[in-house]
């Protein structure tokens, strides 16, 4: 080793000491057993703390993502959507998730056109209440990050347009030097290289695009952008979307998407909480995640599975709400956002590998709305 880089080197034993370690440990509530996709696991029977008992009674809307219906046309997912009793949907105008069910450039070029497209909901006694534009706009590829751009920009004034208030995305990820083609996410800050690179992507990528973004956005009346707390990306938990909400503003908070917090060994209803005294839960997707104890005691949290045929050997996996955690947690997440006095809608995302598809968003369903219903005495 070079005698220089001896003496600036940080200590790895220090730096521990100093910061801990910056991945969390498998700490969460054990879930169910893996089962094959023929034969979809129980319900965890983990039995959750107990939210604040005399909380507030409004009635949250229970809707959908529409990535889910990618198959469908808009007008088969709406006659779908309508039969499943939802009262919202989220929709997807662009990024990774694409746009199927909304033609962007078509509706902000015609205003009258935008409108019909929003009655299509209204006529089923759907609400739209969010679009997702969920993008990388500061990836070091400078034309994956300019049509990223481009969507956010055109989503913002189709929302403008049809006076939607939150737009759901990622914050993105930047390369770790002006140099790199991929992006880079960095979550420990040790050798000190890569707290170099890290420092470098917030000061130089992430919070200038974010300033700018976020004022475009205010000046055409949206201000409420809901970031999704989502590994690969710069804003992965509660501590780096608040670093970024105070660096760039009040219009930056939460899609608080609790299947990407509980393999990091958070606590629903301490999150909702906790982003709920911010003023910073925008938006809520319900999606869930089950930890393997058996392989999560071998391999860590880190050795996630989104295909049913790599479940054997994983520690943890998306599955449709309840059946990651039982229904008595996701009560307690019910009644924590009423506690909270959130104002967006329940969001179902389903990414599960053993009930997909549709059928994961009706079970997603009908767990939401028992737990809903008992909360409200109805």
């Amino acid at each position: 080793m070079a005698a220089g880089f001896k003496k600036n080197a940080v200590n790895r034993r220090a730096f521990l000491s100093q910061t801990g370690s910056g991945l969390l440990a498998a700490t969460l509530p054990v879930g169910n057993s893996w089962a094959a996709p023929s034969e979809p696991a129980a319900p965890a029977a983990n039995t959750p703390r107990s939210s604040a008992p005399a909380g507030a009674k409004k009635k949250i809307p229970i809707g959908v993502f529409d990535p889910v219906y990618e198959h469908l046309t808009l007008d088969e997912m709406l006659d779908k959507v309508s039969a499943l009793g939802l009262e919202a949907m989220e929709i997807g105008t662009g990024g990774y998730p694409d746009n199927k069910h909304c033609a962007l450039d078509d509706l902000i070029a015609d205003k009258s056109k935008a409108r019909a497209w929003q009655k299509k909901f209204e006529d089923k006694g759907i609400r739209v209440a969010t679009l997702s534009c969920h993008g990388n706009p500061v990836h070091p590829n400078a034309q994956h990050a300019q049509k990223d751009v481009e969507t956010f920009r055109k989503t913002v004034l189709l929302a403008e347009i049809l006076d939607i208030k939150v737009i759901v995305g990622f914050s993105g990820c930047p390369g770790g030097t002006p140099t790199d083609t991929q992006p880079n996410w960095i979550t420990y800050r040790w050798p000190p290289e890569y707290n170099q690179m890290l420092q470098w992507q917030w000061k130089e990528k992430v919070i200038p695009y974010w300033k700018e973004a976020a004022a475009y956005a205010r000046s055409h009346g949206i201000k409420r952008l809901a970031f999704e707390m989502h590994p690969n990306f710069v804003v992965y938990n509660p501590r780096t979307l608040l670093k970024l909400r105070e660096a760039v503003g009040e219009e930056i908070g939460a899609n608080c998407d609790l299947s990407h917090l509980f393999w990091q060994g958070c606590d629903a209803v301490e999150v909702i909480h906790f982003l709920g005294k911010q003023g910073a839960l925008f938006h809520a997707h319900m999606k869930d995640t089950v930890i393997y104890p058996e392989n999560a005691a071998k391999y860590g949290v880190l050795n996630f599975a989104s295909e049913a045929n790599e479940l054997a050997e994983a520690s943890d996996t998306f599955r449709a709400v309840g059946y990651g955690h039982s229904a008595s947690l996701w009560k307690s997440v019910v009644q924590a956002y009423m506690d909270v006095g959130y104002e967006g809608i329940l969001s179902i995302e389903n990414e599960d590998p053993i009930l997909t598809g549709e059928v994961g968003v009706e079970r997603a369903a009908y767990v939401l709305k028992n737990v809903r219903k008992e909360i409200l005495g109805e």
